[in-house]
């Protein structure tokens, strides 16, 4: 039996990070989006050498490794630079999110898949999953949160936030909305909700 495949997307720093912990404590397999971007970009690949190509070598770590948030300050802002990298990007993303779905669904282990992915409708991965669930802030805490967590003056802050998907857009796609802006014990019971419609309730049609 086929488990449950949840798209977990919504704004920058609106905290999907926590709701993912959540989930996998609920018995989930997450699949981390920026951890599969990642992978791709590793020194040598073909996205690497793209990459390079593209944007120069001032975009290297002296390991060689890409410094993504040098990468980010180049492309927002810069619609067309930001098109290139995702041009570059995106593809080879969905490619290692596809295989590892099917990875984990011929495991069968997990009751539910849940893909954290920030740019999960931008890229496409929408279509891989079975449920949209977006999480949501407001745009002064997500800018507050990013300048406490990325070291980013008010303007980065901002331009991060305006080269991403509006929230509303992303709120009228998806199927379920969590506001993540109440407190943690509020943001627990609005996901227990979630997963009680949605997996369990599928456990119990399956059985």
């Amino acid at each position: 039996m086929e488990p449950v495949v949840i798209g977990l997307t919504g704004g920058i720093a609106c905290g999907k990070t926590t709701i993912a912990k959540l989930l996998k404590r609920l018995g989930a397999a997450i699949i981390d989006a920026d951890t599969e971007a990642k992978k791709i970009m590793r020194p040598g690949t073909s996205v690497w050498t793209k990459l390079v190509k593209e944007f120069g070598e001032e975009i290297l770590n002296s390991d060689q490794s890409i410094n993504r948030r040098h990468l980010g300050n180049i492309v927002f802002g810069d619609q067309r630079r930001l098109a290139k990298l995702n041009a570059i990007v995106h593809p080879g993303v969905i490619d290692e999110i596809s295989n590892k779905i099917d990875h984990y669904k011929k495991l069968s282990h997990w009751p539910a898949l849940v893909l954290d992915a920030p740019l999960l409708f931008e890229v496409g991965a929408d279509k891989l999953v079975d449920v949209v669930w977006v999480v949501v802030v407001d745009q002064e805490t997500q800018v507050a949160r990013l300048i406490r967590r990325d070291k980013l003056d008010h303007r980065h802050a901002l331009q991060r936030i305006e080269a991403q998907m509006p929230l509303e857009e992303k709120i009228a796609r998806g199927q379920e909305v969590i506001n993540n802006q109440g407190t943690r014990r509020e943001t627990r019971e609005a996901v227990l909700e979630l997963w009680q419609k949605y997996v369990e309730k599928s456990e119990q049609i399956k059985e």
